[in-house]
């Protein structure tokens, strides 16, 4: 098993449970973070410790060493999910049956290393998972199966990441039955069309600064996709007063109609529209965002109306 996230946790669990045998563990080393060294979690090296399973932890796991060291195991197969690192011809090559990945989205589409986070961004209502047969081309294998869910408005990537890591096991086992029944000759899975191929990249902190020119519905989007990290942010551009940042947890549509007498709607996208004891909206491309609850730089989460208690954002005060 190659793990390292929450992701592959409910499948390496139930692999352990089934009648194969799991050797060993292969997992990204572990590093520390921040000032005080604190260790970054690493869910599968935990599970694998309560199991009293093997633990390998290479650097690199294409390296010579790395591969030897999984030759010692004589594997007839791979299973990848939430690992961190791309395995190369080689070193698949090692396991009779190669690999197979457990990847959290619809194949072709989102292939890379945040396919829930992208998915939601882009407003994806059905979510789902694929297990692919691996080839050294990122999660672009051929597909052995699929599941899919379908996400409510409200849920966030960090909502749905373990709904689809339980959905994906019984996909994985039934993936890992196909390759023992496999003659290894005739066609295995589904080949995907790259013409369909979308791109999930790895997070970055800049992507989480709110476009204020897009419409409400995306930058809604965008707040679900990016929790925890790297969370939806705008900076107050304050007329006294340096500026502060702060991050958005939760945000609504106003209806426009509805709440005329609360604000001035001429204001450009990014400028405060409303602003009074417990309403705080900034103005989008298609009207008014409500901030629900937010965080200012430093500060703990708060509703907006303790939020307004302590600061008087202006209408026409500039978000960016």
């Amino acid at each position: 098993m190659f793990g390292t996230g929450p992701f592959a946790v409910p499948t390496f669990k139930a692999i352990l449970q089934s009648e194969h045998e799991v050797p060993l563990l292969v997992t990204r080393p572990t590093i520390n973070s921040g000032k005080r060294r604190k260790s970054v979690a690493n869910p599968s090296r935990e599970a694998a410790e309560a199991a009293g399973l093997q633990i390998f932890d290479p650097p690199s796991i294409n390296s010579p060493d790395a591969i030897e060291k999984l030759r010692e195991f004589n594997p007839d197969l791979f299973v990848v999910c939430d690992y961190g690192q791309i395995l190369s011809r080689e070193c698949l090559g090692v396991a009779r049956l190669g690999g197979i990945n457990l990847h959290g989205s619809l194949l072709p589409k989102y292939r890379g290393a945040a396919p829930i986070n992208w998915a939601v961004y882009h407003g994806e209502e059905t979510l789902g998972i694929t297990v692919i047969h691996m080839t050294t081309k990122l999660d672009a294998g051929p597909a052995l199966r699929f599941a899919d869910l379908t996400a409510s408005e409200n849920e966030t990537a960090e909502d749905l990441e373990p709904r689809l890591s339980e959905l994906g096991v019984a996909e994985v086992l039934a993936s890992i039955k196909m390759l023992v029944e496999w003659d290894g000759e005739s066609p295995l899975g589904e080949k995907q069309d790259r013409k369909l191929a979308t791109k999930a990249p790895r997070l970055k902190k800049a992507d989480g600064c709110v476009d204020w020119t897009r419409t409400r519905t995306q930058i809604i989007n965008q707040i679900r996709a990016f929790q925890p990290w790297p969370g939806s942010y705008t900076t107050w551009q304050r007329q006294k007063g340096q500026p502060i940042r702060i991050i958005i947890h939760r945000a609504q549509r106003m209806d426009v109609e509805a709440d005329l007498s609360e604000g001035d709607y001429t204001v450009q996208p990014g400028q405060v529209c409303v602003s009074n004891k417990s309403t705080l909206a900034i103005m989008t491309a298609d009207g008014p965002l409500e901030l629900a609850e937010i965080q200012p730089a430093g500060k703990r989460k708060m509703e907006a109306a303790e939020f307004l208690r302590g600061y008087q954002p202006a209408i026409g005060d500039l978000f960016q």
